[in-house]
C-alpha cells in the first residue's frame, strides 16, 4: 500500500481498498482512461489510478477533513488528481467517465441516519448497509461513459446479491469480480450483538467476506 498522510477523521485505506485496487491493475482499467473516485477519504484509490496512467483523475468526498487529505496525497505522490468537496456524484454533474471507483460505507448500523461528523461516517452505511451502495447503484448509468466500468467494493454483509440485481435493473452488466475473507476488524467486533440480531453474523463466525462488484456500461 502507497503511504499516505491520514489526519484524524479520515478512512484509512485497510484490505477493501487494497482488493479494489488489486482488481483495478488486474483488469488494466485505469491505464489512459478518464476516472472518478467517490468518497475519496485518503485519495488511495485515486492516487493509485494516476499512478496507474490515468488521463484523468477525480476525486469526491463530502468530508472537509478528506478532501483536504486526498489533495495533500496527490501532491505528495505528484498525481493529477482534481479533488471536489460535495456529495456522491453531485460536483460532477454532467460529466462521464472511463471508470468508477468506490469503497463506499457499508457496514450495517443501528440507526439509518448517518453520522456526519463523527469518524463512524467513514463506515456506517444504515440498518442494511445499503445507503450509499443503492444511491451509487442506481447513478452509476448517469455517469459512466459508452463502455465504462464501475468498480465498487463492499462486505457480503451488505448483500452483494442486492448489488448486483440493482446495477441489473438500471441496465447495467454486473458481476462478482473478486473476493477474499478476511477476519473482523474492531468495528465489527463491536457490533457483533447488532449483526447477530440481524442474523447476518453467525455465532461463533470471526471473519467477513469482501467482494469487488464489477458492473460495465452498454457501448
Amino acid at each position: 500500500m502507497t503511504l499516505l498522510l491520514r489526519p484524524p477523521g479520515v478512512y484509512r485505506a485497510q484490505d477493501d481498498t487494497t482488493l479494489l485496487i488489486d482488481e483495478m491493475h488486474r483488469g488494466g482499467y485505469a491505464c489512459g482512461r478518464s476516472v472518478l473516485d467517490v468518497g475519496t477519504g485518503s485519495g488511495a484509490l485515486a492516487v493509485a489510478a494516476a499512478r496507474a496512467g490515468a488521463a484523468t483523475v477525480d476525486a469526491v468526498d463530502v468530508s472537509l477533513r478528506s478532501v483536504f487529505a486526498a489533495r495533500a496525497n496527490a501532491v505528495l505522490h505528484r498525481a493529477p488528481v482534481r479533488v471536489h468537496r460535495g456529495d456522491l456524484f453531485a460536483p460532477v454533474a454532467g460529466r462521464r467517465f472511463d471508470l468508477v471507483l468506490s469503497n463506499p460505507p457499508y457496514v450495517p448500523s443501528r440507526s439509518g441516519l448517518l453520522p456526519r461528523h463523527r469518524m463512524a461516517r467513514c463506515w456506517d452505511g444504515g440498518p442494511d448497509g445499503r445507503a450509499l451502495l443503492d444511491r451509487i447503484c442506481d447513478a452509476a448509468p448517469e455517469v459512466l461513459a459508452p463502455g465504462g466500468v464501475l468498480l465498487v467494493v463492499q462486505s457480503e454483509l451488505s448483500g452483494e446479491d442486492a448489488t448486483l440485481e440493482r446495477l441489473a435493473a438500471v441496465g447495467l452488466h454486473a458481476e462478482v469480480a473478486d473476493r477474499v475473507r478476511i477476519p473482523f476488524g474492531p468495528v465489527l467486533r463491536r457490533r457483533l450483538p447488532l449483526l447477530r440480531a440481524q442474523g447476518l453474523v453467525a455465532s461463533g463466525q470471526t471473519d467477513e467476506g469482501l467482494v469487488v462488484v464489477m458492473a460495465r456500461a452498454s457501448t
